[in-house]
This record gives structure tokens, sequence and C-alpha cells, in this order.
């Protein structure tokens, strides 16, 4: 018996060396951020704007195995210069959209361009000058595409995103006409340059272009001051010109030869192109096969294209991302499931905010979005208590009303099976188109919405669409009438993800002339929520 105490006494070190041993590993492995998924703050009470500051957010090292999105992302970035670069991708659900090598490909070779000829460099300015001599010229190395807004925030990332994929296939240069309220709402995107626009180019007020303007593609052909002939010289081609893709370009056939191919061998030749669109007009550059190889290429999956692009692009600056992780760590990210629903009322709808918040809850009732209940004095009853958890609901409008309405469902009662709050970050009642502060909330909001588990977004809405290419999940979309204030179903699943180009060209490109027969293809669908709208499909 001595013999056995003695053995334990000589090996009772060694057991406890080893628990201090584990002890410390534990201690260091919790208190590692690199090991650390993004924290989730505590549940703090309703809120209906930004002021409510609630808690900070809390700063993590995080790291995703794919933070650069399968080499979507350069990695040649400083990180602190735009946060959200690197952290987007710990809030939002993993994406099952790869993008093809080609296409990683494709980009890396694009940002080795843009760093040679992006502003202010030696080619830059040798392109400046040949632009002052009027007529354009196959020598340069350098060739150009501006983009210049129209629209809300929605409208104008949309039609950036489809200019630069039409400055991915010319091997143009993607430059951005600075408006600050635009501008400085993201970081930049490609590594080592910007893709503003110098305030001193020569050519001022490139807002001011539209349909009647001179140099515009559509006028120059209409008037027979350049041709689509192949034989035509570059000597015979202006350094300037005008691409006018507004939803206005349907009155007007001439306008719609952007989406022929013969238009774009001259186009090609042009060193100076100014693009201006309130149309999501990437859907037209499938319908060219000029364009053909290199896009089933780029996109295998079509309806993946926005998807890619947008990620790619569009980086909220510091500001925006410090303004929109406050709001989503101080209220919605203790919750089991965040249902982001985005209304957007159009001046023509007919339907009041009653019908529109009746039409609303018809549709997240029936699709299990929302849970059902049943009222008896103070107290609610869930009629699925087979989901439990809890649920919150980000609501995204330019109006309070409906954050009242859908608060006062489902308030303060005691929950049977599912604790549900309802949030609003902002209510500006009014769209405030070139108001920076506006901006930036909006764009706050696109990316707390981007957020969610699930999403319900408004029919013809530009910002319903980029919030869920950006999240990467189909959405229900709420369907309007312009001749009805009732809407049956009051929603519906889309099919794909991308967005819809609302207007679409209706032209005869052997005839140059306008036809009524809709556009058709293997990879083109009607749109779910815009009757002649079209949208990609696989």
């Amino acid at each position: 018996m001595k013999k056995r105490w003695s053995f334990m006494a000589m090996i009772r070190p060694l057991f406890v060396v080893l628990l201090v041993t584990a002890m410390v590993c534990l201690v260091l492995r919790f208190s590692n951020p690199q090991s650390t998924p993004p924290a989730r703050a505590s549940s703090q009470t309703e809120t209906d704007g930004y002021k409510h500051e609630g808690v900070s957010n809390q700063s993590t090292t995080s790291r995703s195995e794919d933070m650069l999105l399968g080499g979507l992302l350069s990695p040649d970035f400083d990180e602190h210069s735009c946060v959200s670069r690197y952290q987007s991708v710990l809030y939002r659900k993993t994406s099952p959209h790869n993008p093809s090598p080609y296409l990683v490909s494709k980009l890396r070779n694009y940002e080795v361009l843009h760093k040679r000829c992006g502003p202010n460099t030696l080619l830059y300015n040798k392109s400046v000058e040949q632009l002052r001599t009027k007529h354009s010229t196959d020598q340069l190395e350098c060739n150009y595409v501006i983009w210049s807004p129209l629209g809300g925030l929605g409208n104008r990332m949309l039609t950036l995103a489809s200019t630069f994929l039409y400055a991915l296939l010319t091997d143009k240069v993607l430059l951005v006409d600075h408006v600050t309220d635009f501008v400085d709402l993201f970081c930049q995107p490609f590594p080592g340059s910007s893709w503003v626009l110098p305030s001193n180019f020569p050519i001022e007020s490139l807002d001011s272009y539209d349909v009647h303007s001179e140099l515009s593609y559509g006028y120059l052909i209409k008037n027979n001051l350049i041709s689509e002939d192949p034989k035509t010289q570059s000597k015979m081609l202006p350094s300037f010109v005008y691409v006018h893709l507004e939803s206005s370009y349907i009155w007007d056939v001439h306008d719609q030869f952007f989406f022929c191919d013969d238009s774009h061998f001259v186009l090609g030749k042009i060193n100076w192109l100014l693009v201006r669109s309130d149309n999501y007009f990437l859907p037209g550059l499938f319908m060219l096969s000029t364009f053909e190889k290199e896009l089933s290429q780029m996109f295998p999956s079509r309806e993946t294209v926005f998807h890619h692009l947008s990620r790619y692009l569009f980086h909220p600056g510091n500001s925006v991302w410090e303004l929109a992780m406050k709001y989503y760590q101080s209220y919605v990210a203790t919750a089991n499931q965040v249902v982001g629903i985005q209304i957007r009322d159009f001046p023509w709808s007919l339907m009041s905010k009653e019908d529109r918040f009746n039409q609303i809850m018809d549709c997240t009732l029936k699709e299990n979005i929302l849970p059902h209940v049943t009222q008896h004095s103070r107290k609610t009853t869930y009629l699925n208590t087979d989901e439990m958890g809890s649920k919150a609901i980000l609501v995204i409008s330019l109006y309070r009303d409906y954050y009242d309405r859908m608060k006062s469902y489902y308030d303060s009662s005691t929950h049977v099976s599912q604790h549900v709050t309802v949030y609003q970050p902002s209510h500006e009642e009014a769209q405030q188109l070139k108001n920076e502060s506006h901006n930036e909330k909006a764009l706050a909001e696109i990316v707390l919405l981007s957020f969610s588990d699930v999403l319900v977004t408004s029919a013809w809405s530009t910002f319903g669409y980029v919030s869920y290419n950006l999240a990467g999940i189909k959405p229900w979309i709420l369907l309007s009438s312009k001749v009805s204030n009732k809407v049956h179903p009051p929603c519906r699943r889309v099919m794909t993800i991308d967005p819809c180009f609302h207007t679409p060209p209706s032209i005869n490109c052997k005839t140059k002339s306008r036809s009524k027969t809709k556009l058709t293809g293997a990879h083109i669908r009607q749109c779910e929520d815009v009757e002649e709208g079209i949208k990609l499909v696989d």
C-alpha cells in the first residue's frame, strides 16, 4: 500500500503540469482574435434611426478562408484603407457562385492595364492630348470609357457595373466622372490607381450630354456624320463620342444601334467614349455576337454577372461601413434569422400604404417568411410553434409608416416560440438624389440588407436588385400594378438573381429599323416584375 501511494505521489506533479498547460492553451485559444468569428453584439431596444448608436462596432481581425471571394478580389490592397473589402465576407451568407478562372484572369489583367493607363500617368496624358486633336487614332495604347451618373444610387451602381463590363470586353479603361455624392461613398476598386476622372479633364459638364447632343452616337449615325461601314478609316472618326443609353433611347432607333454588332467595329476605334444611362443595360451586351465568346468564358453561369461584378467593384468606404456595422451590431446581430424587407413606393403606383402593407403581410405569411400570430389580450401565440429562435425584421423604406405597422403587428407580446423584433435604420420621407448624407444612409442600408438570411424586395426597384445581388440570395419580389390597387399573387420568387433590364432595345439590327418582336434567346427571359423587361438566366 505504501508503494502504491508513493507512486501516486511521484506522478502527481506531472498531472498538475499537464492540467496547467491545458488551461493556458484554452485561455490563449479563446483570447486569440484570429480564431474568433465575427461577434454578434447583445440585443438593444428597438430604434428607428442611425442616431441611436448603441453598442459601437467591435473590430475584428477574423479571417475567412475565402476573404478574396475565390480570387475575385485582388490581394494588393492596404486592408485598413478599406475595411469592408475584407470584412464583408464575414457577415454575408457564403455565395454558392464561384467566379470562373477566366474572369479572375481577366480582372487581374485589367488591373494591370488600369494602373498603366490610369489618371495622370504618361499614357493617360498622351491620350488627353490626342483628345484635343478632335480625331481618333488606332495608335494609342490606352483608350477610355467614362461613366457619368444618372438616377438614384441603385441605378448608378447597376449602370456603372454595366459600363465596367463593356470596358472589360473592349480593353478600354473605365473612369468615373467625379461626383462627390457617389464616388466618395466607395473605396477604390483597382489597386495602385484611381478610377476617378481628374478634375482638369478638358471636356467639362459631362452630365449635360443627352439624346440631343451633337456628339451622341445616335445623332452622328442619324446625320451620316460617321459610318458603320467596316472600311471607315479611323481618321474620319471623332476622338470623343457620347453613348446615350438612358431609358428615353427607346424613342430614337439610332441610339439603339449600340446593341448591334456593326456599331462596335466603329466604337472600338474611338479613343474616348462617354456613357450615361439610368438603365441596367448589361444583358444587352449578351445579345451581341461580337462579345459572345468572351462573355461565355467569363460567365459560364449567366445569372451571376452582376453578382460577381458588384462584389468586385462596390466596397463601401470606411465611414459608410462603420455606419452600417454600428447599427448591425447594436440591433440586429443577435437574431437567429434576419429578414430584410425593402419597400419602394413609385409615383405611378395605385396602391395606398395600407394596401401595400397588406400585400407585404399576405406575401410573408403565405410563404412562411414571417410567423403568423393570433392576438389574445396582450399575448401573442405563434401558430408555427415548431420554428424556434429569434427573428429580426429589417424594414428599409423612405417612410416610417411601414415600420410602425409591422412593429404594431408584433408589438410587446409574450412570444411562445420566437422573439420577433422590428427595426428601421432611417426614414428620409423623400429621395434626395444629390445629397451625400442621404446616399451614405442609402448605401449603409443596402449593406444591411445584404446581410439578410431572407429578402423581400419591391418590383422595379434597382435598390432591391443591388441588395440581393450583394447578398447572393434569391428574394421574393412584391409585385406591382399600374392599373389596380390589388396584386395577385402578392409576390413571386425570382428565377435568377440577375437584375432586370427595364427597357431593352426594340430594334432589328439587320434592317436597322424598329422591331415589335420581343427579344428572345437561350439565356434571356421576361422579368418577374417588369413585363417589358428582360433578364439573364442559365
